[in-house]
């Protein structure tokens, strides 16, 4: 089967891999979309290998139809359409995966919105929920918000009842994102966060979630003006892998700093936080009060373009990449 592959150069091509062999707890998809992450782009420089067993081409969620289904599988069937988590794979004609990393594609939901559905719901549910244990009349924090993840969390918190910041730099990055109904965005070019913070903390409404993909100086700076108890739950360091903190207001204000990954995640807890996402989200999703955001849908041979808009940071919401035997072609 045809897939993306990465050349020594880091660059990508289309070529030949084996189509997956079926276990007995898996099903076989005939991929449809692949949405793209930035993980992808970290797997492509070689700092994030796919987890053991995983392929060693890129994709974290795709959407199709299941052509096959391994002998111990009940709850899927062939030609159910559904969207999936994965280990990696999913910029291919066929993946393979686990029964129970699949998931139902919600009714009014197009088969590229699904794709944007597993891995972007399934990190902002596991952050927002299970370790950031965020509840009605929280304030979250969501740093750049105009990535892929952002567009998930901001409206996910928004419909659970909770009030959001977020950040962005530059004037036409906050218009870019109002449709995400943040309460407030900070633009970082012009506002200092650290003195937003402080205000919102001074005004009774201190932060008690933080989601930050950023890291960098900035965040051991905000970790002053967070409300006691809060949780600072860290997915990435894009804006640099060290930072400064003050130990003493950590513990005296009782702040948790948590590292978070979904891709190390156990298969089983995999399997159970998908569950809790179709139980407790499917329906807002369906009924359009969450919805997932396409900002550019490409066909797979264009895949090291598609790349190249996350790489520019030109996206506000998820870039998908279709797959169909005409799109191999650039």
């Amino acid at each position: 089967m045809k897939a993306i592959l990465i050349n020594d150069d880091k660059s990508l091509y289309c070529g030949e891999v084996p189509t997956p062999v079926l276990k007995d707890d898996e099903v076989l998809i005939k991929t449809e979309y692949a949405a793209l992450n930035r993980a992808d782009l970290m797997q492509r420089e070689g700092n994030y290998a796919p987890p053991p067993g995983a392929p060693e081409w890129m994709g974290l969620e795709v959407s199709g139809e299941i052509i096959a289904v391994g002998k111990n599988v009940t709850s899927r069937r062939s030609g159910e359409k559904v969207c999936a988590l994965l280990g990696g794979g999913g910029y291919a004609e066929y993946v393979a995966v686990r029964h129970d990393h699949c998931m139902p594609v919600p009714e009014n939901t197009s088969m590229a919105e699904a794709a944007a559905l597993p891995e972007a719901f399934a990190t902002a549910y596991l952050n927002l929920f299970i370790e950031g244990k965020a509840k009605a009349g929280d304030t979250i924090l969501m740093n750049a918000g105009k990535s892929g993840l952002a567009s998930v969390v901001i409206p996910m918190a928004k419909a659970f009842g909770m009030r959001v910041i977020t950040t962005v730099r530059g004037e036409k990055a906050v218009k870019d994102v109002s449709h995400l109904g943040a309460d407030l965005v900070v633009d970082t070019l012009s506002q200092d966060v650290t003195q937003v913070l402080k205000n919102q903390l001074n005004d009774g409404h201190g932060v008690e979630v933080a989601i930050d993909c950023l890291g960098g100086e900035v965040m051991g700076k905000c970790l002053h003006y967070l409300n006691h108890g809060a949780r600072w739950i860290v997915i990435a360091a894009l804006a640099g892998q060290f930072t400064n903190i003050d130990l003493r207001n950590v513990f005296i204000r009782n702040v948790r700093i948590i590292g978070s990954t979904l891709r190390s995640r156990p298969t089983a807890f995999k399997a159970e936080l998908l569950r809790l996402l179709t139980e407790n989200v499917w329906d807002k999703v369906a009924s359009g009060e969450i919805r997932p955001h396409i900002y550019k849908i490409l066909p797979i041979g264009q895949a090291e373009e598609a790349q190249a808009i996350l790489m520019r940071g030109e996206n506000v919401g998820k870039v998908v990449l279709s797959i169909s035997p005409s799109d191999w072609e650039k």
